[in-house]
């Protein structure tokens, strides 16, 4: 059958002219266009200055980010003076709070043992948890003794840090969780909360193990090379390799982005255990430390252990590759070590000692305890015994204290600040980084010892960094973003830490190792990630194809100017034609107030005023403070005036929009209007009027189409880049966008091209050791029995960019062993295109998988700032253990 081409276009120009019609009705544009040219008079144009406001925003949170370490300098401080003047008691008996028992009592009334009355009440401030802001209590985990004298004697001390948790919140309200975990296993966290136990009952959390305790380790040592030695010999079948396994993990664990590493197998031969890291050291971000865990847990027995050619090759490749450039050890985990290994270290590491060997012997076996405690005491590292796999994590963190020695003799107080991490404690999935400081103990006798104490900490949500640089002033499609030193994002308007597993949203693995460069991936030259490592202050411009509307797409002219602050790397972009300019309109208080507080409108959850200064603005809903502010009624509060004067002056412009949407109503039979639904409107002000005239519409789920603090809605976006007097039409049914875009694909090739998501989360049935995660291109969803757990994975899926160039076409697309026809015509005035086919030839198929092999990239040694500080050598430590 053949489809007259000369149809097709009749009906476009009917379609055309019907939603032209209804548009214009509706929307009541002309109503407005009318309203703005009556208040030009009070109009002004204000033209931004990207370098002027990357160094504005740089400033607030460099304001901020400091305000945070002073108040982690005052408890480290405050747990020093403590330790210092405290004398050890072996027969401590001190009550606690323990956060497991708070609250808790037998039938009769009587409270557990460290539990006792600890009263709580819901904070708004701490995401609505039951808090006692003026008392912290301490979480013990369920493998440490709570009444070991070591415990009770460093909880005892560590009370003194109760007042300057009270004292620190009160002079920056905008504190979230401040913390003391100690290096002997509990951690004080402030406010005070009942800890919930995990599934069986049991407080698994390990202070010394918590994502943000990668920094126990960062704030208490200085970036390390780590090659681990691990023996997979006959001998070591059994539990031995079980507990060499755990031990591995929990080395890995302890590991940071700062730091490089790579895993040795060895028996009367040398493996590595991933043969794509052979003779070199990756980075030991989380990505990598999750690929060697599943690397390792395949490692099976076999042979006899030939020590020296592992050894040999460990003191090679950190005598060549260039990684942290700083401290090195070898991690060797084995059940005994007979071979003649004296030659190996003068020829590698005496007389300098240049690298640290920590020994891990496994097993009940003592044989040969007396080499392995050789090899570790004459090469300046430690020697431990791990009998059980309850032993691992006490003797593995010993290690720590050996590296940290350099460090607390010098007395050197490194701030350090970690990758993003999921909130924990409150459980909320809000990304968080955290700024932290090492605490030492000052005892003049044990200084040499090296003993560290703790560390101390507090939490910054992210979110709240980035609303200093608000997005209204960045215009449609601009955006601020946060690097770390190692250019991982830690915030970034495509970031996407999250995935939806069944009906829950969980983290997905590799969430807080997300480079710049898999977000900003047409920065093919990497140019933008080494200025941003870098730190340097300057602006560049590159050509990106933006995806809008999942796979839609549009070409974008965009300027990127940075900035380094402290430690981070702060970003800023502005599109060519949007964000350059701002209109403002000078309006009155009381007419502004008057229209603001209409029904049919609502303001977004933009940062109109600063609610957590005082804990009295609390209560108010960012509409409340702001009313508050412009009527005088709380001249103390912080809020932003431009905003404001801008949300005050789009509420008086946009006023006559309601009367006329309800005239509409009243005269529509049955108040009514067939196939309309809704009329709203939005302003870069983040106000939005919404006039329902049937169904729902821009619900809270629907986030994409809201404002909120960190985007503008799709709808808005997508309208900005129509000349005026043109109209944009787009689905907000999945089911009908997928439609169009399938339509677009076989209507005109031309306009697809290729996007890359290297956030992805794919189901595979297969699993491969040694290959990289699969480049997956995206398929249609079908039927499965049963779902495969899902991994990150690179994924490459169609994007289309709509040429309106193109008018009409017809053809013939050959499906098989069929063939139909097809005629595409532009309806006028809108970005629509009306597609006519023949429905009996099925032309549907999957895009297979594209397996690439992820070594290289899992392997590169991208740009980084490496830490400015390195203690790695003391002279007072060069002959102890």
């Amino acid at each position: 059958m053949k489809i007259p081409p000369e149809t097709v276009q009749q009906w476009a120009s009917v379609l055309s002219v019907q939603l032209r019609d209804i548009t214009i009705k509706y929307s009541g544009s002309l109503l407005l266009q009318k309203k703005l040219k009556d208040v030009e008079p009070i109009v002004k144009i204000v033209e931004l200055d990207g370098m002027d406001l990357v160094k504005d925003f740089s400033e607030d949170i460099e304001r901020m980010l400091g305000s945070k370490m002073k108040s982690v300098k005052r408890l480290a401080e405050s747990a020093e003076d403590a330790d210092l003047y405290h004398d050890f008691n072996a027969t401590m008996q001190f009550d606690y709070y323990n956060s497991m028992l708070i609250n808790s009592g037998d039938e009769d009334g009587n409270f557990a043992p460290l539990g006792g009355d600890f009263p709580l009440e819901e904070n708004e401030h701490f995401n609505q948890l039951l808090v006692n802001v003026q008392q912290s209590d301490i979480q013990v985990p369920t493998n440490v003794y709570n009444r070991d004298p070591n415990i009770l004697n460093a909880i005892y001390n560590s009370e003194a840090l109760n007042d300057v948790f009270i004292n620190n919140f009160q002079k920056d309200p905008t504190l979230t969780w401040q913390y003391f975990g100690s290096s002997t296993g509990f951690f004080r966290i402030y406010p005070g909360i009942k800890w919930t136990p995990d599934a069986n009952g049991v407080a698994a959390y390990d202070c010394r193990n918590r994502n943000w305790w990668v920094m126990y380790i960062q704030a208490a040592t200085s970036p390390k090379d780590i090659i681990i030695m691990v023996d997979i010999s006959g001998s070591m079948k059994g539990l031995k390799m079980t507990i060499a396994k755990h031990t591995i993990n929990t080395i890995l664990d302890t590991l940071g982005e700062n730091d490089f590493v790579n895993i040795i197998a060895y028996t009367d031969y040398v493996r590595y255990v991933e043969p794509c890291f052979r003779g070199t050291l990756v980075q030991a971000d989380l990505d990598n430390r999750e690929h060697f865990k599943t690397l390792v847990d395949g490692l099976h027995v076999k042979g006899e252990a030939k020590i020296n050619k592992a050894m040999k090759e460990a003191f090679k490749v950190l005598n060549l590759v260039c990684g942290s450039m700083c401290n090195q050890a070898i991690m060797l985990i084995t059940d005994g070590a007979m071979e003649d290994y004296e030659e190996v270290f003068k020829e590698f590491n005496w007389p300098d000692r240049r690298v640290r060997v920590f020994t891990y012997l496994i097993g009940r076996e003592m044989t040969f305890a007396q080499n392995t405690k050789w090899i570790a005491c004459n090469n300046k590292g430690y020697y431990t015994h791990i009998s059980t796999l309850a032993d691992v994590q006490e003797n593995v963190m010993e290690y720590l204290h050996v590296l940290s020695r350099p460090m607390v003799i010098n007395h050197d107080h490194d701030i350090i600040w970690t990758e993003a991490y999921m909130d924990t404690v409150a459980q909320s999935l809000l990304l968080m980084t955290s700024v932290a400081m090492p605490v030492f103990s000052k005892k003049k006798e044990t200084l040499s010892h090296g003993i560290l104490l703790g560390v101390v900490g507090t939490d910054i949500p992210l979110l709240e960094l980035m609303k200093l640089a608000p997005r209204y002033m960045l215009g449609v499609h601009g955006y601020a973003f946060l690097v770390t030193n190692n250019g991982y994002i830690l915030a970034h308007p495509d970031l996407r830490p999250l995935y939806k597993d069944g009906r829950k949203l969980k983290p997905k693995p590799n969430y807080n190792s997300v480079d710049l460069a898999e977000v900003e991936w047409e920065d093919t030259d990497e140019l933008l990630r080494t200025a941003m490592v870098r730190g340097e202050t300057g602006r560049m411009s590159l050509n990106v194809r933006a995806s809008l509307d999942k796979a839609v797409s549009q070409q974008k002219y965009n300027t990127y100017i940075t900035s380094g602050i402290l430690h981070l790397d702060f970003g800023m972009v502005l599109t060519k034609g949007h964000g350059q300019y701002m209109v403002m309109g000078n309006v009155s208080v009381e007419e502004g107030l008057h229209d603001l507080m209409s029904p049919d409108l609502s303001i977004s959850s933009e940062t109109y005023c600063e609610l957590d200064i005082d804990p009295h603005h609390r209560k108010y809903s960012q509409l409340q403070a702001a009313t508050r502010y412009l009527l005088g009624k709380e001249p103390d509060l912080e809020c932003d005036e431009r905003l404001l004067q801008q949300t005050l002056f789009d509420a008086v412009v946009t006023a006559p929009l309601e009367a006329y949407w309800n005239a509409l109503m009243l005269n529509e039979p049955d108040g009514v209007m067939e196939g309309v639904e809704t009329a709203f409107l939005g302003t870069r002000s983040g106000l939005t009027r919404l006039f329902r005239y049937a169904g729902k519409f821009l619900t809270p789920s629907d986030k994409d189409n809201l404002f909120t603090v960190d985007h503008f809605p799709l709808w808005y976006r997508l309208a900005v880049e129509n000349p005026p007097g043109k109209f944009y039409y787009y689905s907000v049914n999945d089911k009908g966008a997928e439609l169009c875009v399938c339509v677009c694909v076989r209507a005109c090739a031309c306009c697809r091209i290729s996007l890359f998501d290297y956030q992805a989360m794919c189901r595979s049935g297969h699993h491969h050791a040694n290959a990289a995660r699969p480049l997956l291109s995206v398929r249609p969803p079908h039927k499965q029995k049963k779902l495969e757990a899902q991994q990150p994975c690179d994924t490459a899926y169609p994007g289309f960019l709509y040429d309106d160039s193109i008018r009409e076409a017809n053809s013939l697309i050959k499906c098989g062993r069929c063939q139909k026809m097809f005629v595409v015509q532009y309806v006028p005035e809108s970005n629509l295109v009306l597609v006519v086919t023949q429905a009996d030839c099925d032309c549907s198929r999957q895009y297979e998988h594209n397996a690439t092999v992820k070594c290289n990239r899992m392997k590169s040694q991208k740009v980084r700032r490496r830490p400015e500080s390195c203690h790695a050598y003391h002279p007072k430590v060069t002959n102890l253990p």
